[in-house]
């Protein structure tokens, strides 16, 4: 396969689309990052990488809290528009008819549509350049109960959750194995090579 060099650039894909929601006292906001992932299992940390120039990025910065709300196939549309439009300008809740609810631990709302929601409190800021990392520990996180079967597992391929790769928005097809399906074992067949019908 041949490939050409290029000079280093952030390009990772496919990322997470992610509806951020913030609030300080009555100022409450969403928005869209990209920049997002988990750093940590224990104790859990995600981040997010906000540019100090957003509207968001003070309302953060005094609360110290946000949430990451997991974008849909039915939500993608609405992360588009949050991530052109700024809070300082437009009530991008209202004008994209975002529902919220209360989050169960932080001080910010949560986005009502969203399957799955991280609730975060921030640990550090640290200044990268372009943009400041907010780490945070992840102190709650609220699921859908449509994604749990009987038992209490979570069937995240049940909510049509969306990705972004270099400028498009993706739905999470087909699913290509399970964690530590290279490695898995094949199961034996019965004595004398049968099958039963």
């Amino acid at each position: 396969m041949a490939k050409r060099q290029w000079k280093g650039g952030a390009l990772l894909a496919p990322v997470p689309v992610a509806l951020v929601t913030c609030a300080d006292g009555e100022k409450q906001n969403v928005f869209t990052v990209a920049w997002t992932g988990i750093v940590c299992t224990s104790p859990p940390k995600t981040y997010i990488s906000v540019r100090p120039t957003r509207y968001s990025y003070a309302l953060i910065r005094q609360s110290g809290e946000f949430a990451v709300n997991l974008t849909t196939r039915q939500l993608v549309r609405a992360a588009d528009y949050c991530g052109v439009h700024t809070g300082a300008k437009v009530n991008k809740l209202e004008k994209c008819g975002l529902a919220v609810e209360p989050a169960s631990v932080i001080g910010c709302p949560v986005l009502a549509d969203s399957p799955v929601t991280l609730e975060c409190r921030v640990t550090e800021v640290l200044p990268l350049g372009s943009h400041d990392m907010f780490l945070a520990d992840i102190v709650a996180v609220d699921v859908d109960e449509a994604l749990l079967d009987s038992a209490g597992k979570l069937h995240l391929e049940r909510a049509g959750l969306a990705a972004y790769a270099h400028g498009d928005y993706y739905e999470l097809g087909r699913k290509l194995g399970g964690f530590g399906f290279a490695v898995a074992r094949k199961k034996k067949r019965p004595a004398g090579g049968a099958t039963r019908r």
